[in-house]
């Protein structure tokens, strides 16, 4: 169990730092290009300056229809340093939705991962149990969503078995024994507390049976609770 602890510790940490490196990789990219993509267009104002000059350079230009000419000009010049400010706000937009679709996708793909490495454990492992909850006065042991009912001598053996496992504990079958009969370890044998073990899995392990595998449908019969595409017979 430790061993498998530090397994999945591991894992864990190894596929947090895929992610961060996966995040810190996505924002670099984006950043450098959209500083590519910026630094690289014109300056706003770089149309406005050449006609600037080239008036300042130019002495005959100075009657009414090169006046007017100047103005166009100046007009035009401003539309194009608005135009290429509405491109870098579309620039900066479109980046930061771009980070966010990958971002996201790199989230949803860690997730995959994650969830299909969770599917293939549940399938080596079989059963996993979520939850156990002991109810005495019932007579019923919650094992995740399914109840079973079992007799009182069942229930005190798993309940000697829960509270060891709370304490860390491994049991032997005269200490079963013992703290369920009350008499003194050395006064009992290993063989009892096998047996009571033995009709535990019984009891336990066919009602399971029972609720996963082999249903009971009344006044029908019985029937595997499988699907029929899993069955091959060898």
């Amino acid at each position: 169990m430790p061993d498998n602890s530090t397994f999945v510790t591991e894992t864990r940490r190894s596929g947090t730092r895929f992610v961060a490196a996966g995040i810190a990789a996505i924002v670099g990219l984006l950043v450098a290009a959209g500083l590519w993509l910026v630094l690289t267009l014109p300056d706003a104002g770089a149309f406005n300056a050449r006609v600037e000059r080239l008036f300042v350079e130019t002495e005959d230009l100075s009657g009414p229809a090169e006046i007017r000419l100047l103005e166009i000009l100046a007009q035009s010049g401003t539309a194009f340093s608005d135009v290429l400010s509405g491109y870098r706000t579309v620039i900066f937009v479109l980046l930061v939705f771009a980070a966010a679709m990958l971002l996201a996708a790199l989230v949803f793909l860690v997730m995959l991962v994650g969830l299909n490495r969770r599917m293939a454990q549940i399938e080596r492992s079989g059963i996993e149990v979520n939850s156990l909850v002991i109810a005495r006065d019932e007579g019923v042991v919650y094992l995740n969503t399914m109840g079973f009912k079992l007799t009182e001598s069942l229930m005190e053996t798993l309940a000697v078995l829960a509270e060891a496992r709370l304490d860390g504990d491994m049991l032997t079958g005269a200490q079963i024994e013992a703290m369920i009969s009350g008499r003194p370890e050395v006064d009992c044998d290993e063989a009892s507390g096998a047996v009571r073990i033995k009709r535990l899995r019984d009891g336990l392990g066919n009602q399971m049976v029972s609720a996963l595998l082999v249903k009971n449908i009344t006044r029908k019969g019985y029937v595997l609770a499988v699907d029929k595409g899993v069955i091959e017979v060898i």
